[in-house]
């Protein structure tokens, strides 16, 4: 996708979706990340995809490359973005690799009505967030939801920075990670990887297998520090996060747990983190031991804590495809162009 400038279509493109409502345009749609978008696009019932851009795969039917959408739409991938002003878009989706959609802003005139999404991580943290008139909303709603609701710009949260921030935030609020160290482990299925080649991919490698990988370094924990500042306070000091991720012998989902210490009262403790997320649709807390089936394919996160004497250890279960992307970025959506936050996202979870 490098230098993709906006070009107008010689030719109508082929919409799939259907209702009335807004129309949606997505950038680097062949992965993984673009694939979930297209299937929860197609299916909602407030959005039409105006055109699916994809170099590599310019011309073929999305069918083709995602093969389970036979029957579904009839769209094909563009090589090219239409001409923004004339195509009627009123949100771009950004499913392209690192730095791509940040070039994409800087080298096209986007009209200022055009919201953007951006699943990658361009503009995740503060100091990226701003670029041509826009400033880019942290996309977790849990947290931002009444900025989201206002945004033009949203970066998506990453998919393990999710899963680890929704165990820990209503802790940060409540002053009880101050100066804390948290010992976080999560494992993360092959699709996190991307549809990229590479050694460790491949299903020889990854059968019966796990390994770490980017001890102590993960791109996510600059967000995951930046929210847990945000809930704690700008003054307050921070938690150290010392995160080890791991490589899962299975397809998708992502399984976190944070392990702390904690003096005072536990039952508060756990009133507080459930008067958190009381109210929220795709945030939930089990009571008891938790699973990856109960969050593929949907949009959820399940949490659970056990406390063994002064230890706490907090569990997260989501779907990296969808909680942790494109599921999440269609939440995002819905709420920034007001309607209901959970359309198009009532999922049944793969349990058998």
């Amino acid at each position: 996708m490098n230098n993709l400038i906006i070009k107008s279509f010689s030719q109508t493109p082929s919409f799939g979706g259907g209702g009335a409502g807004i129309k949606a345009g997505i950038i680097g749609a062949a992965g993984y990340t673009g694939g979930e978008l297209i299937r929860l696009l197609i299916n909602h019932p407030k959005v039409t995809i105006a055109f699916v851009q994809s170099g590599s795969n310019a011309g073929n039917l999305l069918s083709s490359v995602h093969t389970d959408l036979i029957g579904e739409t009839d769209l094909k991938f563009s090589a090219q973005c239409p001409s923004l002003g004339a195509s009627g878009v009123d949100v771009i989706f950004f499913c392209a690799g690192h730095g791509e959609a940040k070039k994409f802003v800087q080298e096209n005139n986007i009209p200022s009505h055009i919201k953007l999404i951006d699943i990658g991580n361009d503009f995740r943290l503060a100091a990226d967030a701003s670029i041509k008139g826009r400033n880019f909303v942290y996309g977790l709603p849990e947290i931002n939801r009444e900025a989201i609701k206002q945004a033009d710009s949203v970066a998506n949260a990453g998919c393990f920075a999710t899963a680890i921030q929704l165990g820990l935030l209503p802790f940060a609020k409540a002053g009880l990670l101050n100066n804390v160290q948290v010992y976080t482990t999560g494992i993360t299925g092959s699709t996190g990887a991307g549809q990229s080649l590479s050694a460790t991919s491949h299903f020889s490698w990854r059968a019966n297998n796990i390994s770490p990988y980017k001890t102590l370094t993960h791109q996510h924990l600059g967000e995951i520090m930046q929210s847990l500042q945000q809930e704690a306070g700008s003054n307050a000091p921070l938690a150290t996060i010392n995160f080890v991720p791991w490589r899962g012998n299975f397809t998708r989902g992502i399984f976190t747990s944070s392990t702390f210490k904690f003096k005072g009262n536990k039952q508060a403790l756990i009133n507080a983190f459930e008067a958190a997320y009381k109210n929220e649709p795709f945030t939930k807390k089990s009571t008891s031991a938790i699973h990856l089936k109960q969050v593929v394919n949907t949009n959820k996160c399940v949490i659970n804590i056990e406390i063994v004497e002064d230890t706490i250890v907090v569990h997260s279960v989501i779907d990296n495809l969808l909680k942790g992307a494109s599921g999440q970025a269609v939440q995002n959506m819905n709420l920034m162009f007001g309607f209901d936050e959970m359309t198009g996202l009532k999922l049944k979870a793969a349990c058998f």
